[in-house]
């Protein structure tokens, strides 16, 4: 087929305003990976934010350094839905290598900029081209040479300004809280901007069928990734030691725990640090050191994906048979093996459930938002102490790596709760005492800190088999019943963990049963299915092991579609394993390609079960 000309293409005639998209579509844009993009992404989305327009954006990039293909969607709602859109309206083509793919995934009436000196086959007659001049407003701009690559990426900022009505005060704004203040960054960026909107003005004349305009449903929210909101909690619930090892796409929760830390837990009075941040030399390690953190009596962390997680599991049994508090934030992606490292999935769900040999069971939590990320984040460290158990926090590369809005965070204010310790005031009322007796009944032992100053303090902890007092033991009566003590305790454990969140139950007649980011997709998908006369209640599970509730809501429906973004059903496995006399009516909907659940793939999945 003939390369079109920008300047012979037909293009369709003024469109009426009853005709526009108005803050109800979804950008996707097409660049070669390592291409500097990601500024000019996060200016359109912050913009359109500022405009108070309900936005989210998902980065889809490759394990490479650079050179393959990645590409940036950008949904607006008006409606507020943030889940992935399956349709795709408006196209920018940066990216020859992928450009053909592109232009056939675009819905017809969408319309697609591209760089002028592109010699691309623009083979749809069915949407609307904007060729673009790149090159020549890049090297008008005076912007150096060596950077003319990565600033380029403003002229579809400004070119999209201009076809979408994005103000361009808001486009400053959003740079300039992206080099934060850095005025030369700024200006260099704007005059690219600026000149691609100039010309624009003076080149186009034909009228986008997608528009932006203000809207006031983003006052007094916040934009913020998982992985930054998880750290902010962190360090809201008292994290005193890290000990990580670099591993997509979890390494920027780190990060951003080494941005907040030294502005929020720095000793005024000494102007040092109280906390510590080590990265080891891996996973293994990692988890070794907060182990003996968390015995130390500091609150331990560390953050990982899922091939860490697999490293980690024979500490993981010792944390747990010596009941020693600490967090392991796992950020999912693919698998199994290496995978796909930079696409999102809920691949370690059973794994971390289960993690390490022998019968071993624990406490997981599973944020939906990045509010939650933030709860999450300082709740797991009093539930590992209360429940003196390594708490792992399942979060995943969409949830963890993308720019999702939200209610501002709401702070904890009550005091930390670190369970069940014995000073030596209290050991000296306490008279005898054993480390692993439960004199509660709830499985809950009491411990003593390393340094306390009392003759009874001190106890041996070992991985190995041992007695209520933490004696060496191989009698298969004390094994017995320090296992039944254990079970005690995971039982106590359903009684504190975040309790699931359960909505449109009134005239349900189905019930849709899923945890994590698969949030948004089914919440928009609800709405879908009662367009279709089809009523289903809706229970989002928030940890495991499962509470009371879920059972009664798994009972109460007669046939419960239960949501996992992984390839065999993980949760329907775990929720048939919990409550075998309902297995008949758990119907497993799963979907494992990489890519953030969308509504219409939920409702079509539920409508196809209940054809």
């Amino acid at each position: 087929m003939a390369v079109v000309d920008y300047q012979t293409e037909q293009q369709p005639a003024e469109i009426a305003r009853e005709d526009v998209n108005i803050n109800d579509f979804a950008i996707i844009v097409a660049t070669p990976n390592g291409s500097g993009s990601q500024t000019a992404n996060n200016t359109i989305l912050r913009a359109c934010f500022n405009m108070g327009i309900p936005v989210t954006g998902k980065n889809l990039f490759p394990s490479n350094i650079k050179g393959l293909p990645t590409w940036y969607s950008i949904r607006l709602s008006k409606d507020g839905y943030q889940a992935r859109r399956h349709k795709r309206d408006v196209l920018v083509a940066m990216n020859p290598a992928s450009f053909g793919d592109d232009l056939q995934s675009l819905e017809p009436g969408g319309i697609c900029l591209y760089p002028d000196d592109s010699r691309q086959e623009l083979s749809r007659s069915d949407v609307t081209y904007f060729p673009m001049p790149v090159k020549e407003l890049v090297k008008n701009s005076g912007v150096d040479a060596s950077l003319r690559d990565y600033i380029a990426n403003m002229v579809y900022v400004g070119v999209l300004a201009h076809l979408l009505g994005i103000e361009v005060a808001e486009i400053e704004s959003a740079l300039n809280k992206h080099f934060k203040g850095k005025q030369k960054a700024i200006a260099s960026n704007m005059n690219v901007v600026n000149a691609a909107v100039a010309w624009a003005a003076a080149n186009i004349t034909t009228q986008s069928p997608f528009r932006v305009e203000r809207m006031d449903k983003t006052k007094g929210m916040i934009m913020l990734d998982g992985n930054a909101a998880g750290a902010l909690g962190s360090v809201f619930g008292g994290v005193s030691f890290v000990a990580w090892y670099p591993i997509t796409p979890s390494t920027s929760l780190v990060d951003a725990l080494n941005d907040y830390l030294p502005e929020l837990r720095i000793n005024k009075e000494t102007n040092k640090p109280t906390y510590a941040v080590v990265q080891a030399e891996d996973e293994l390690a990692a988890i070794g050191m907060i182990i003996g953190a968390g015995w130390a009596g500091a609150r331990s962390m560390t953050a990982t994906s899922g091939p860490g997680l697999s490293l980690m599991a024979e500490f993981t049994g010792l944390a747990y048979f010596t009941e020693v508090p600490c967090v392991v934030w796992d950020v999912m992606r693919m698998g199994p093996s290496t995978g796909m490292p930079t696409r999102t999935g809920q691949t370690d769900l059973i794994s971390a459930y289960f993690l390490s040999h022998g019968d071993t069971q624990h406490v997981c939590l599973l944020p939906s938002s990045i509010k939650e990320c933030f709860e999450f984040g300082w709740r797991s460290f009093d539930l590992a102490e209360r429940l003196q158990t390594i708490v792992f926090v399942l979060s995943d590369l969409d949830l963890g790596m993308n720019q999702w809005i939200s209610e501002p965070f709401e702070y904890p204010t009550e005091p930390m709760d670190r369970g069940k310790v014995l000073d030596a005031d209290a050991l000296t009322a306490v008279g005898d005492w054993g480390r692993y007796r439960d004199v509660d009944g709830d499985g809950i032992p009491y411990r003593t800190l390393p340094g306390t100053n009392h003759p009874k303090a001190a106890y041996f902890t070992r991985g190995s088999g041992h007695n209520q007092d933490a004696k060496y033991t191989e009698r298969s009566d004390e094994w017995v019943a320090n296992l039944d003590r254990l079970a005690r305790k995971f039982e106590t454990a359903r009684t504190i963990v975040p309790t699931p969140i359960t909505v449109n139950e009134e005239n349900a007649t189905i019930g849709i049963l899923s945890y994590g980011s698969n949030d948004p997709a089914i919440i928009e998908a609800l709405d879908r299915l009662r367009e279709t006369n089809i009523n289903a209640a809706y229970q989002r599970v928030r940890a495991l092991p499962f509470t009371k509730e879920v059972g009664e809501f798994v009972a109460k429906y007669e046939r419960i579609y239960v949501v996992d973004n992984n390839y065999n059903g993980q949760m329907a496995q775990l929720l048939r394993m919990e409550y075998p006399e309902l297995a008949g009516r758990i119907i497993a909907v799963a979907s494992c390609d990489g890519l953030p659940l969308t509504a219409r793939w939920v409702t079509e999945s539920v409508q196809k079960g209940e054809a």
